[in-house]
């Protein structure tokens, strides 16, 4: 099979990587110059990726990012009869737009937070006073996983509602949404989806703020475990049973049969698990561990999950745990310089390893060299028999690996 997997972050390298230790895989090409996934052997798609599938070859596109989903990419695909992993556009609404996400919830019994959706700054302030002032503030469309505020004060929650409307967010902040906050740890809880049933993933965590200790601002995710120390099997069939099987169902009610990944990212309160977002895609950085932790061809998955017949069986998982580090640049998540040297990589394609893969995210190739090329630049990700055991492995392995400004957080899988 040839396999073209859309973008090129770290969560597309660790897909593609998985997917080219298939026995079914000949070639994995990418559309973005991702020196982790070129060393893969694949080719370089250029252009519109339909036409690119169509004149290559191309056997499955997988769809990494959410804005290709959010643009009917999956939808033109399927009308020229090109496989594809990833849901339609009306099906990626789910993380596409907050208000029909919440509004979807709200209507099929599936629990959240309180919230209100706004189109004025008039009326966010209102409700930011409706919730008592310490509440959550978000862009309704996408956002590269930055559009959310958690506001521990009226002045923040304030302050945070301007900001989105003063433009921050682009497009995805023409709308407000402002939630009440709830308080409890996070969970990620992912599903494959064949527009029928969902079938979990093993849970992971991500750690979105920037420093150690849970501190500064939102990021893309600065680092992931799976699965965490505090979750057991029975809360995730919680979730999967008042959560991901009640979106798959009432998506097929609407005639927008789910298909692809499901992420739900929630929040274990005192009353039991609340949802804070879907994502319609494998998240970054949980893909990472979770790929090194997948004891299965991912090949079959796919092709299954697209077609509407996955397994009615649990997925077969590594015993132990892993642990992705992102290694990003002192500036993130604002701005900064870009095009340094990054000394210390793995040499070859990775495919073979199985406890210890450097995901490249935020890199670019510069003659022979690798540079960075974004703000999360690298996620060193490590497997081991437990929990502290991938933490020391992934830690161990960034040591090597530096370039001017490389910066992380050295508490990533540290507490349950």
């Amino acid at each position: 099979m040839h396999v073209l997997v859309v973008g090129g972050g770290g969560r597309e390298h660790a897909l593609a990587w998985k997917i080219a230790g298939s026995p079914r895989v000949a070639k994995v090409s990418t559309t973005v110059a991702n020196p982790g996934m070129l060393a893969l052997g694949g080719q370089l798609a250029s252009g519109d990726p339909l036409a690119w599938a169509q004149a290559n070859g191309v056997d499955l596109v997988v769809v990494g990012p959410e804005g290709p989903l959010a643009e009917g990419l999956v939808d033109r695909l399927q009308a020229a009869g090109v496989p594809a992993f990833g849901p339609v556009a009306a099906a990626a609404r789910l993380e596409a737009s907050k208000s029909f996400a919440k509004a979807f919830m709200d209507g099929h019994g599936i629990p959240t937070a309180r919230w209100s959706a706004h189109d004025d700054a008039v009326g966010a302030h209102a409700a930011v006073e409706g919730m008592g002032g310490a509440c959550v503030v978000k862009a309704d469309g996408l956002a590269a996983g930055k559009g959310v505020i958690v506001a521990a004060d009226a002045a923040q929650a304030h302050a945070a509602v301007d900001e989105v409307f003063d433009g921050r967010f682009g497009a995805g902040g023409a709308r407000v949404v402002v939630e009440e906050r709830l308080v409890g740890p996070e969970l990620s809880v992912l599903a494959l989806c064949d527009g029928e049933r969902a079938v979990p993933l093993m849970p992971a965590r991500d750690h979105k703020r920037r420093f150690d200790g849970d501190l500064g601002p939102n990021t893309g995710g600065m680092g992931a475990v799976c699965p965490p120390r505090d979750v057991g099997p029975e809360l995730v069939e919680q979730v999967r049973r008042e959560v991901l099987q009640p979106v798959v169902d009432g998506m097929a009610r609407q005639g927008v049969p789910f298909r692809g990944v499901l992420y739900a990212g929630l929040m274990l309160t005192a009353d039991g698990p609340r949802v804070l977002e879907f994502n319609t895609r494998f998240g970054d950085p949980e893909c990472q561990p979770l790929m090194l932790m997948l004891d299965e061809d991912l090949v079959p998955l796919l092709l299954d999950a697209a077609v509407g017949r996955l397994p009615d069986r649990p997925l077969r998982w590594r015993p132990g745990a892993a642990c992705c580090v992102v290694v990003s640049t002192g500036a993130y998540p604002d701005g900064g310089p870009r095009g340094m040297p990054i000394h210390g990589l793995p040499a070859g394609d990775q495919r073979d390893a199985r406890d210890l893969v450097v995901f490249q995210a935020g890199t670019a190739p510069d003659g022979d060299r690798v540079v960075v090329a974004g703000g999360r630049v690298l996620g060193v990700t490590a497997w081991g028999p437990d929990m502290d055991a991938a933490r020391r492995r992934a830690y161990q392995g960034l040591r090597g690996i530096h370039f001017d400004t490389a910066a992380y957080r050295t508490d990533i899988g540290a507490r349950a």
